[in-house]
């Protein structure tokens, strides 16, 4: 990535533009998140959660998002909900023992994909989707191979501009639970106090910020691929210069 500005000066002329974003899977950890820092760095003139019911918040800075409510079964009858949004941002996922490994497949495939499909065909210009590291539609591993594939199909839809982040284990709170991944957070955040562990894991705040980041910082690059390293370079940017 060449050099850049200032990162406050990208985000100052951001703002500017008056551009629009919506964010998927927002009730989740990530989509919590990063919808937190959307709204602390106040980039965008609006802000539209796409769900399938409405979130309640208490907090005053929450007052002024839109919501959207869908059924991911019947999309193409909610195409409204997709137009003219400039950005979006794309935080769904399951687990196969959550759902099975149908269950895991209609969401982390079919409704990333179609949803992205709409977005698309509703004008979107920049599409941000969280997949995971490994993923890869030659895996051996079935969720691997279904989050490479659908990296794959997001990318065959010629946006503008695409950034897929891969991050390894995403460290976070969830409301859900995942023990092995509990025992695994637990480990890795004691260990990331003493020693860089940038290859194991990254904190989810982290992650919002590169997604953030990346949304204000001009690429000639129709995919970008991120890497938890990269996820990390860009998500700790504040005051310094990218390069």
């Amino acid at each position: 990535m060449a050099e850049l500005e200032n990162i406050q000066n990208l985000r100052e002329n951001f703002k500017k533009r008056n551009k629009s974003c919506f964010i998927l899977g927002a009730s989740g950890a990530t989509g919590k998140e990063l919808l937190k820092e959307i709204l602390k760095q106040q980039l965008f003139s609006n802000v539209t959660i796409i769900g399938r019911r409405k979130l309640t918040f208490e907090e005053v800075a929450y007052q002024n998002v839109n919501q959207q409510v869908v059924d991911f079964e019947k999309l193409d009858e909610y195409s409204a909900s997709f137009q003219g949004h400039d950005v979006g941002f794309c935080c769904f996922g399951t687990t196969k023992a959550k759902g099975g490994a149908d269950g895991f497949v209609r969401v982390d495939q079919d409704y990333v994909c179609m949803s992205a499909e709409s977005a698309k065909a509703g004008g979107c210009k920049h599409f941000l989707l969280v997949s995971s590291n490994g993923a890869d539609k030659h895996s051996i591993f079935f969720i691997l191979k279904i989050k490479g594939e659908a990296e794959v199909k997001i990318e065959e839809l010629n946006f503008d501009h695409c950034t897929i982040f891969k991050p390894a284990l995403i460290l976070c709170d969830r409301e859900e639970s995942r023990p092995l991944e509990w025992c695994a957070r637990k480990i890795l955040g004691c260990l990331s106090h003493a020693m860089s562990i940038t290859a194991l894991s990254v904190p989810v705040s982290t992650l919002a910020r590169a997604m953030v980041n990346n949304a204000v910082i001009p690429s000639d690059k129709k995919v970008e691929l991120l890497e938890n390293k990269d996820i990390h370079r860009i998500g700790n940017q504040d005051e310094t210069k990218i390069s």
